[in-house]
């Protein structure tokens, strides 16, 4: 089943820390990732357009991101969806099918078809069949009939962003003129019709929507076009670039993050940093960083345990029992039965043996060979095994443990000459040659164990004599010791992490060994007479290619591998924490890993810790550089890779460089510094701009800055009040006029793109 995390409480964990960190902890608050944004279908109140007369115009914010549409007599838009459209066949009914908006979203199959009629990133339509798809979804909702005329019957007032492309107000007046017959058609400024609804008539605009952030001064209600700047980057650009540090930060993130889900983290969870250099360097600090980290809660199936009753358990347990009683009882009898085997075994041995007894060489010759026993040598020793098998095996049985019996083993043969022994005496004067070499070895390593014991031994009462004579040479000599060995443990570390690089050094060493060995002709030399030179294995330097494979460094010895560095740091370790006072458990090696002091384990799980079984766990997504980071963006451009200047920084030389030399135009912009869209809505956002740019001005500069009312639905209310005052019909292109002056005809007016 799939559950959120709204549902389910993550117990506290307990434990022994460091100021407090293991402590128990009430469970962490998290975000649920939405789902998708279908609303259902929804229905309009079907008058509403009987009850609006030919006068008054429908008002279109066109927006790249959310398109809001309805009457001048309302106070509202009617509508607000997204500008996505979901068009393909359907095979079961066999008809094409066109979701608009939030119906887009409706299924799977609807969102794996979503496109939209802008170009990517930008506010520029490109696809004017999906823009047309859109147009019928609007005037389909607000009611329009067609009529007679088969037009819709009102005026249009449309939205365009800052120096829109004359193209794309061509083709819209084709497309409403012609496809729609609209009477009339007017375009303005979304950020101006919004800074009229808010009353201002001198001041500098700054409007961060969805593509574009621009920066906008207006003197007398009027626009200074010549004025305008523009930072290539809005709500679109934040919440890619919060996407791709996702990417980066969870690269093996089991749910996929869609781009809904990423705009509503932007939405929620950022906001504007007042001091973002110091802020960023103190951010994972241990200290409030469970208010500052966000948790961000996917779907996710959890695993269901079913826990046993105790009775259920007891039988369990007892069937177990049962079990191990019966595998005991088959044991016993399968030992029973290989003992009366070699019991059999035994007594056919000794009858033969006393058969051999008088008789002549011949006839033991051939009564052994009958046997495949080379001698009557050979004979007494499986005897004597046997009897020995027999022997532990009844011990085993009765629970006696008896001490294995040191035989003495003698060689008389190797004192006999070669000349005096036969064939078979030679071979078993080769047999005991053997035997004894064997025999020394396991004597030679013995002493040498021995050896090494008793050199040990000496080394630990050196060093003890030393710890007690001068303590504090011991300990400087095993803290350099212990120096080396944590050096040698990142190396094999930094190792092991290069092997599973595909581009380091080590893993291409280690290909390019594998290549080698899988070629066909791997390296070998050629003889002078022509034969390959086959002699691998004659010198031990090659059978390193064997550790190479395996380790990707090219010389390492079998000694190396061999070394417990880990074992080797705790016993030293363990060395430090008795006779070094200095030394504690919080210097340790283990103390180190530990996760209450990683920045890495901060960063990625915030304050608590993780459980790598947990499924709800895995499905998190930790919020806390990122949330001053993805809006940092927009008065730091460099930190995502955008070559411009700041936003502040462009404020300042449009006010510098774009009004009059006696610097009223200047001052009487600074008075009213206006925010406005959607990416302006970050927490802090206004504060950190006035703080930056009155740093930048003279000292008795006197600047004001506000907030548009609603910063969302303004541009659409400023259209609508715009379009019930006289100046609308002045500035509207009437059907006829289009008809006699072309697609390309545009009237000016303050709110436009040309005034």
């Amino acid at each position: 089943m799939t559950i959120s995390s709204s549902r389910y409480v993550q117990p506290a964990r307990e434990g022994d820390g460091v100021n407090g960190r293991r402590s128990p902890k009430p469970p962490p608050r998290t975000w649920n990732a939405i789902d998708p944004p279908f609303r259902g279908y929804q229905t309009l109140p079907t008058d509403s357009y009987s009850q609006t007369s030919s006068n008054d115009p429908i008002i279109i914010d066109n927006g790249s991101h959310l398109i809001r549409a309805g009457y001048s007599t309302s106070s509202k838009p009617l509508l607000e969806f997204p500008a996505d459209v979901a068009r393909y066949k359907d095979r079961k009914t066999n008809r094409h099918v066109c979701y608009v908006g939030y119906n887009a979203f409706a299924d799977a199959t609807t969102r794996g078809q979503i496109k939209g009629p802008f170009q990517e990133a930008t506010n520029v339509v490109e696809k004017w069949d999906y823009m047309e798809n859109v147009l019928d979804y609007v005037f389909s909702s607000l009611g329009v009939d067609n009529g007679e005329r088969g037009g819709i019957g009102r005026g249009i007032v449309m939205t365009e962003p800052i120096a829109a492309l004359g193209y794309t107000r061509k083709t819209m007046n084709e497309v409403l003129f012609e496809c729609y017959r609209a009477p009339s058609v007017a375009y303005g400024i979304d950020a101006l019709f919004s800074f009229k609804q808010n009353k201002g008539s001198d001041g500098i605009i700054i409007s961060s929507s969805h593509t574009s952030t621009h920066v906008l001064p207006v003197l007398a209600g009027k626009a200074i076009m010549s004025g305008v700047s523009r930072l290539n980057f809005g709500g679109y650009h934040a919440a890619l670039y919060l996407k791709k540090l996702l990417h980066l930060k969870y690269p093996g993130f089991p749910a996929q993050i869609k781009d809904y889900q990423v705009e509503q983290m932007v939405r929620d969870q950022c906001y504007v940093s007042q001091n973002f250099d110091h802020e960023i360097a103190h951010y994972l600090e241990w200290t409030g960083l469970e208010d500052r980290d966000r948790i961000i809660q996917f779907p996710f199936t959890e695993h269901t345990v079913i826990e046993k009753s105790k009775e259920e358990l007891e039988q369990i347990a007892e069937r177990k029992r049962q079990g191990g009683i019966r595998l005991q009882e088959q044991a016993a009898q399968m030992r029973l039965k290989k003992l009366i085997e070699k019991e059999q075994n035994l007594e056919f041995w000794k009858d033969l043996q006393r058969r051999l007894e008088g008789q002549t060489k011949k006839e033991v010759k051939r009564l052994l060979d009958a046997e495949e026993l080379k001698d009557e040598a050979a004979l007494d020793r499986t005897i004597k095994d046997l009897e020995k098998r027999i022997r532990k095996a009844r011990n085993k049985d009765i629970g006696v443990e008896e001490p294995e019996e040191q035989e003495e083993q003698s060689f008389p043969l190797l004192d006999t000459p070669d000349a005096d022994l036969d064939e078979a005496g030679l071979k078993q004067k080769r047999h005991q040659r053997l035997m004894k070499s064997g025999l020394e070895a396991r004597q030679r390593a013995k002493a040498e164990k021995a050896q090494e014991a008793a050199r040990q031994a000496e080394v630990q009462r050196l060093d003890d004599e030393q710890r007690d004579t001068n303590l504090d040479s011991w300990l400087q000599q095993r803290r350099a010791k212990r120096s080396t060995l944590l050096q040698q443990i990142k190396d094999r570390d930094r190792q092991t992490r290069d092997l599973g690089n595909r581009k380091s050094l080590a893993s291409q060493i280690r290909m390019k060994t594998l290549a080698s060995l899988a070629s066909d002709q791997p390296g070998r030399k050629r003889r002078r007479g022509g034969g390959d030179d086959d002699d691998f294995g004659a010198n031990d330097e090659d059978w390193g290619v064997y550790r190479t494979v395996q380790t990707g460094e090219p010389g390492a010895s079998d000694e190396e591998e061999e070394e417990d560095l880990d074992g080797d740091m705790r016993k030293l370790e363990a060395e430090l924490l008795q006779h070094d006072p200095e030394f504690s458990e919080a210097h340790t090696m283990g103390a180190a890993r530990d996760w209450t002091k990683s920045l890495m384990h901060a960063f990625l799980r915030g304050p608590r810790p993780f459980d790598p079984e947990s499924q709800r766990e895995l499905h998190q997504l930790h919020l806390n550089v990122e949330r001053i980071r993805v809006p940092e963006v927009v008065f730091q451009p460099s930190i995502a890779g955008l070559d411009q200047a700041g936003l502040v920084d462009i404020a300042a030389g449009v006010i510098e460089s774009g009004f009059g030399k006696d610097g009223r135009d200047r001052r009487a912009v600074l008075k009213d510094i206006f925010f406005t869209g959607g990416n302006t809505m970050f927490e802090g956002f206004q504060q950190r701009f006035e703080k930056d740019l009155r740093a930048l001005l003279p000292v008795d500069a006197v600047m004001q800055t506000r907030k548009a009312k609603d910063p969302l639905l303004d541009a659409w209310k400023g259209a609508a009040n715009w379009a019930r005052e006289p100046g609308y019909k002045p500035a509207s292109v009437s059907r006829a006029e289009y008809e006699e002056k072309g697609s390309e005809y545009m009237k000016e007016h303050n709110l436009g793109n040309v005034g």
